[in-house]
């Protein structure tokens, strides 16, 4: 493929933005390479500006769950662009699509919207520390929650130390407050637990993992983080920005049967404009300003387009029963695709999948946490990435991301994913 005008404008960008990009992992650092340069998608495809299409399976970082250009989406955008873009003042679109949340999502009685997923989560992280009047959060290696401080912590030089900040401008003193347990293991959370008595406010997770791959909770671990949260008298949040009506009409609330105590949505919820919002029953949200003391606040936040594109995209996955079903064959039969010709190339790999999430390791241990994440042969992805790219298949530049499956994708697109898998293999 020809990516000519993809480098000449990268070239530009770096000049004005720093390292030519608005989010890192655009930049393709992971894999080598100069990133494509988008001009319009359409359905499950991605166009560049240099005439290439693409099968997509990024989808924007999740959003995307219908296809590029839904109509009834970029219909409702256009009408309410007619109205005027932005007021600072309440518009009754805000109060609608809080109802149908609020209708479609177990456990929650009110939700706030927000700007992004980040904003959601550290907004959600303030409450339960406002609600607890505790301090400490437990959060997993792995699970990203967007850029806030309190989320850009590592590992500490013991099982129950305190983290440290992992990003300069983020302090020691923010970095003591943050507790990292490992993911999908429940006696690691019990012992900082108990090594931190009365002290923790909240574990914040993703309850099934998109930003270390796709890697869904061992049987059972939700339900005994529910517990322990319960034991010890702290919140338990869910971070949903990728699984909220990903999943399930009610996330992964309703896939798993779990209660969490606060909610955190972002990519659907916004049908590809910049929303977040964060939710829980009305005991917890009332300690949200201006009921509460506990602040929080935001411009733009109930902006009408995104309240109307918001809107649109939750009211057509409520009135179809069948799209959840539609999204988790589809997974399925590229799991089996992937599986068969991988292993008919004798590529070491393991497949993670839930709903219509899935990701690839090119491991064959078990991936259930970020260290079996790691063990994944980083220069064997970047081959297989490039290939794929090479073949018209864009799947995410990193390989610590899920893939994200559209109901725009046809059993065609599968297949000719997989048969670009197949001729991949075969120089792995």
């Amino acid at each position: 493929m020809n990516y000519q005008r993809s480098s000449a404008l990268f070239t530009e960008a770096e000049l004005v933005i720093p390292g030519g990009v608005n989010s890192p992992v655009r930049a393709f650092k992971a894999v080598g390479g100069t990133p494509i340069f988008i001009e319009k998608a359409k359905g499950p495809y991605l166009f560049d500006v240099d005439g290439n299409q693409y099968i997509d399976y990024i989808n924007s970082w999740g959003p995307m769950i219908l296809g590029h250009g839904y109509e009834p989406v970029v219909k409702a955008i256009i009408d309410k662009t007619k109205s005027g873009t932005s007021f600072g003042t309440p518009t009754e679109i805000e109060t609608k699509i809080a109802e149908l949340a609020v209708s479609m999502v177990p456990n929650i009685d009110k939700i706030r919207f927000v700007n992004s997923g980040t904003e959601a989560c550290m907004s959600a992280v303030r409450l339960a520390r406002g609600y607890t009047g505790k301090e400490k959060i437990i959060k997993f290696s792995g699970c990203y929650h967007g850029h806030s401080d309190s989320f850009l912590i590592q590992a500490g030089s013991g099982a129950v130390t305190f983290g440290s900040p992992n990003s300069p401008g983020v302090t020691e003193g923010t970095a003591k407050d943050t507790l990292l347990a490992k993911y999908n293991d429940i006696e690691h959370v019990e012992e900082i637990l108990n090594a931190n008595k009365q002290a923790v406010a909240c574990i914040i997770l993703e309850p099934v993992a998109g930003n270390m791959g796709c890697i869904p909770p061992k049987k059972d671990f939700l339900n005994q983080l529910r517990n322990l949260c319960d034991k010890h008298k702290v919140l338990l949040i869910f971070d949903e920005v990728m699984t909220g009506f990903r999943l399930a009409r009610g996330g992964a609330q309703e896939l798993y049967d779990v209660s969490a105590d606060i909610v955190c949505f972002g990519k659907v919820i916004g049908g590809g404009l910049p929303v977040g919002a964060f939710a829980a029953r009305n005991d917890i949200m009332n300690h949200l300003a201006p009921l509460g003391s506990v602040y929080q606040a935001g411009t733009l936040s109930g902006n009408p387009l995104a309240m109307a594109a918001g809107l649109a995209m939750l009211e057509e996955l409520n009135g179809d029963s069948e799209i959840y079903n539609r999204l988790e064959e589809k997974t399925k039969y590229l799991h089996d695709g992937l599986t068969k010709v991988l292993s008919a190339n004798d590529v070491q790999h393991t497949i993670n999948r839930v709903g219509s999430m899935i990701s690839v390791h090119f491991c064959d241990t078990e991936v259930m946490d970020f260290e079996t994440a790691a063990l994944g042969n980083n220069e064997t992805f970047k081959k297989f990435f490039h290939g794929m790219l090479k073949e018209g298949i864009y799947i995410a530049p990193s390989a610590f991301e899920t893939w994200f499956i559209a109901d725009a994708l046809s059993y065609e697109d599968l297949d000719k994913t997989i048969d670009a898998c197949n001729k991949v293999a075969k120089s792995l």
